[in-house]
Order: C-alpha cells, then sequence, then structure tokens
C-alpha cells in the first residue's frame, strides 16, 4: 500500500483532484509492486518550481515536475534506518499553472495532465529515466500503461 502526503501550496488544486493524483499515485505503485511505500506530492506555482530547478538542475525556467528520490542512499545509510519495512520513495513537486498549460497544450483535462505529472515523477523516485531514447520508451511506455488501467489514454504527446 502507498501512503501519500500531498501539500497544495497554491490553494489551487481540489480535493477531488487532490484524491484523483493519490488514486493515479496508488495504481502506479501496485503495477510497480512497490510494497508499503511512502510519497509526497507537493502543488506549487511557476516561480517555486522555476526556484527549485535552478538549484537542484541549474536551469533557471519553469518546469512540469521535478522528483527528489530517498532511496539513493548507499546500503550502510539504509542499515542505519533500522532497515524499515516501509519504503520511503521521496518527493515529488508538479507546477500546477504548468499542469494546467500543458493540459491545454495538449488537448486533454487538467486532471489527466495532473495524473501524467504524478506518474511521471514517481516512476522516476523507482529509478526510471529518459536520457536516451531506450529509456524514454520505456518510461513513457510504463506510464501509458499505469494511465490507460485508470481509463486516461493520452490523446498527444506528454509532457517534458
Amino acid at each position: 500500500m502507498l501512503t501519500v502526503d500531498l501539500l497544495d501550496e497554491t490553494g489551487q488544486v481540489s480535493d477531488h483532484e487532490l484524491g484523483f493524483v493519490q488514486k493515479v499515485l496508488a495504481r502506479a505503485a501496485e503495477a510497480e509492486e512497490t510494497g508499503e511505500a511512502e510519497v509526497s506530492v507537493t502543488f506549487v506555482a511557476n516561480e517555486a518550481i522555476r526556484q527549485i530547478n535552478r538549484e537542484y538542475r541549474g536551469k533557471d525556467t519553469p518546469t512540469d515536475v521535478i522528483s527528489f528520490a530517498l532511496e539513493e542512499a548507499d546500503e550502510q545509510e539504509v542499515a542505519i534506518t533500522g532497515g524499515s519495512e516501509v519504503r520511503v520513495l521521496g518527493d515529488i513537486i508538479i507546477s500546477v499553472e504548468r499542469a494546467k498549460e500543458q493540459a491545454a497544450q495538449y488537448g486533454h483535462s487538467y486532471e489527466r495532465e495532473l495524473g501524467f505529472l504524478a506518474v511521471h515523477g514517481f516512476l522516476h523516485l523507482l529509478g526510471y529515466d529518459h536520457l536516451t531514447e531506450e529509456e524514454e520508451q520505456a518510461m513513457f511506455g510504463r506510464q501509458e500503461e499505469i494511465l490507460s488501467s485508470l481509463g486516461l489514454s493520452r490523446d498527444g504527446h506528454g509532457s517534458e
């Protein structure tokens, strides 16, 4: 089971949308067989994600989603934590403004875009990436499988 800690710093994400993101992430965790795990999702404005992107990635522009994986610790660090059975996967930060812009750009709902960004960030936490064409095909294919299983097929190319 996945525990999701949701924080809306913008005050623009409805309870329904927060519940939807939680449902999408629960499905992704089930599909990826994460077992007992925790993740946090924070919804921010473009300016906040721009600052995070600049500080951690050296890119001074807003982006749609950023993930910070916490499972990249070496074996010794994991041992110090006591070997808890609950996996603390990390943090996903989503720009609400970018989600709305991209939903309009790709011709699908804002909710669908939130779902896409949540799954995209979640898969990054699990080690997926899209630096090569092969990695991109694997990651975007997995995203599509998860979203399609929830009836959220993609009409256009995803974000990022």
